[in-house]
């Protein structure tokens, strides 16, 4: 497949609507404390404020387990994803840390995961499909934190803050059909902020899988498929006019889907960050080959 990506999950031919997921947010799915204690944690992000002054800390939900369950007579598949709290801060501090590879060595010697020391916020990326059947992708600037001047797909992370606003959000103000909710729209509002799209343009996303970024020691993404009802060069007029996160790309590319079914064979694959591939080949995967 690919050294950067790799797939914990893939959702059944088309994908999930909401209705077939559902979240468990418990403090047992959080991150355990590093050994000897978080003060490691607390010192990479003094030193990268040194350098990117504009990075600011933030709650995240945190990919714990996720659980495919097969239907029963004429059920449907439904999905229990186990999220724990996490932030932006624990991201960097571990998934990101020189001694990441070490510190998922010893989570599976002392808790059997791997994953069990490091903060795993869960992102949302979108396969952004155009009327006139083109893929949307974001050349991603320099003056973000990840993978800066990659090309992208548009794509975030679910806030608990959207439903408990303050600094510290707890689990038991988090009900878990809240969370799903939030998981859903949430993509929506990274295409409109990114993408500075209307959000009456878009269909309601359907989840293809969860993708790990092997770069970011196995960090996971949600990778949805969106419809847009607007052609590319519509899209084109509206990311140009700007939005409210224009400042985290520099152009927008698109792809005919056609094309996208053999991306990994194109020099454009290189240039895709982890997440970005992710997406695509649960896409490729999860809609079916081309006719």
């Amino acid at each position: 497949m690919d050294a950067e990506v790799s797939l914990l999950l893939q959702c059944p031919a088309g994908g999930l609507p909401q209705e077939q997921v559902r979240v468990e947010l418990s403090p047992a799915h959080d991150r355990r404390p590093l050994p000897g204690g978080d003060k490691a944690i607390t010192a990479i992000w003094e030193s990268r404020l040194q350098t990117q002054p504009w990075l600011f800390d933030a709650p995240k939900f945190r990919l714990h387990t996720a659980t495919l369950t097969a239907p029963t007579g004429s059920g449907e598949p439904e999905l229990l994803l186990g999220l724990g709290l996490t932030s932006y801060r624990d991201f960097l501090g571990t998934n990101w840390a020189r001694s990441a590879a070490w510190l998922q060595q010893q989570g599976a010697t002392d808790w059997g995961d791997r994953q069990a020391y490091l903060a795993d916020p869960l992102g949302v990326g979108a396969a952004l499909a155009t009327a006139d059947n083109f893929l949307v992708f974001l050349r991603r600037s320099q003056q973000v934190a990840e993978a800066p001047g990659l090309v992208d797909v548009p794509g975030g992370h679910p806030e608990p803050q959207a439903l408990c606003p303050g600094d510290s959000p707890q689990h038991k103000d988090l009900p878990g059909e809240l969370v799903v909710r939030e998981l859903f729209s949430s993509v929506l509002q990274e295409i409109c902020d990114e993408v500075n799209l209307p959000l009456s343009t878009l269909s309601q996303p359907l989840l293809l899988g969860i993708a790990r970024n092997e770069t970011s020691a196995g960090r996971a993404s949600a990778e949805f498929h969106v419809q847009c009802s607007l052609t590319s060069e519509q899209v084109r007029e509206y990311y140009l006019s700007g939005g409210p996160e224009a400042h985290e790309s520099t152009g927008i590319i698109f792809v005919e889907t056609q094309r996208v079914w053999r991306l990994q064979e194109t020099e454009m694959w290189a240039e895709l960050c982890p997440s970005a591939k992710g997406a695509i080949l649960l896409y490729n995967r999860v809609q079916g080959s081309p006719a």
